[in-house]
């Protein structure tokens, strides 16, 4: 029927209405909330593109994580900024490496935080790729190798769920990683750790506030080569269709703003949870804009997380987790 039969209104009226016809919901359970752990003691470092992030040394840590267990956000995405690098990256993968400890001292402290570890090589290696080097005999040019990379990364994911690691989540791009890791854990006694897969991880320009954050620039080329094109949408059903064949638990989109498109597609083809990555840039430019008094942040926020569930992410990865936790708690 047409109007003045139906009328749209009568739904939109009062909040209460509102409220109670709302479709998407967006919740503090729905949050991940990202860390960065250096070296060093009484380290607090803002990170000048990212206002209101910190790079954390271990000792000032558990403030941190006093504020997330306080807030109802239930999980936290550890990166670590390690005291030395190399070219294999092996700070990533030793026991006492930042990652492993801030795990041991999160699950000790708040036993009930999940703890989700970035598993990759990036911020470890003096090269900044998410693999190891070697060079083509033909040209002579350095190139990523995919299968001996994945030797290392399983090193590293077995490390940190031996540590005490809820969730491993490899973003290092290689193929076969899922497979390579789920055998790893496996074999190590750790069948029940689930992995959350980057699955869709493109070669983007929203990436920018992170590597300043992490410290893992790559010093020659860029991550083309094994990110993927922002150009491809199918492409994106292919990285994720071999991800749940080798055993991933969750997907991954990131980055989330620029890629609704995508993470509509993978909620309608798969039945995995389903992750978007709210990148530093994503954060940064909302910070930049609310500075200078453009936009209200809080509601921005707010609409910019709603519209990443209502594309299809079960959870979010988001600098603004805590800002987001408060304000959904109506503070």
């Amino acid at each position: 029927m047409a109007f003045p039969i139906t009328r749209h209104r009568r739904l939109r009226r009062t909040a209460a209405m509102r409220s109670l016809v709302r479709e998407t919901q967006l919740s503090v359970d729905d949050l991940i909330y990202p860390l960065f752990i250096t070296h060093g003691t009484n380290v607090k470092t803002e990170i000048s593109s990212m206002p209101g992030v910190y790079q954390v040394s271990i000792d000032l840590l558990k403030a941190e994580i006093d504020a997330v267990a306080a807030s109802g956000v239930k999980a936290v995405l550890l990166f670590g900024l390690p005291a030395t690098k190399d070219a294999v990256g092996t700070s990533a993968f030793v026991e006492d490496g930042i990652v492993q400890q801030a795990t041991r001292a999160i699950k000790e402290w708040a036993p009930d935080l999940l703890v989700v570890a970035d598993t990759c090589l990036c911020e470890f290696t003096d090269h900044g790729h998410c693999g190891m080097i070697h060079h083509d005999p033909r040209t002579g040019n350095a190139e990523i190798d995919n299968d001996s990379s994945l030797e290392l990364l399983v090193k590293t994911a077995v490390s940190q769920a031996q540590a005490g690691a809820d969730i491993i989540a490899p973003s290092n791009m290689m193929d076969g990683f899922v497979s390579a890791i789920r055998e790893g854990l496996d074999t190590a006694g750790f069948e029940m750790v689930p992995i959350m897969s980057y699955s869709v991880k493109y070669a983007s320009a929203f990436y920018g506030p992170f590597r300043e954050a992490a410290q893992s620039a790559p010093q020659f080329g860029d991550r083309k080569s094994y990110q993927m094109d922002p150009a491809n949408a199918r492409e994106a059903l292919r990285e994720a269709e071999s991800d749940v064949l080798e055993g991933a638990d969750m997907l991954m989109v990131k980055p989330a703003l620029a890629y609704m498109d995508i993470i509509r597609m993978l909620k309608e083809q798969y039945d995995q949870p389903l992750v978007a990555y709210n990148v530093s840039a994503e954060y940064s430019m909302v910070k930049a804009a609310a500075a200078n008094g453009w936009i209200d942040e809080r509601a921005v926020v707010l609409e910019t997380l709603t519209g990443m569930k209502r594309a299809g992410a079960d959870m979010i990865i988001t600098y603004h987790a805590l800002d987001a936790a408060r304000w959904l708690r109506g503070q």
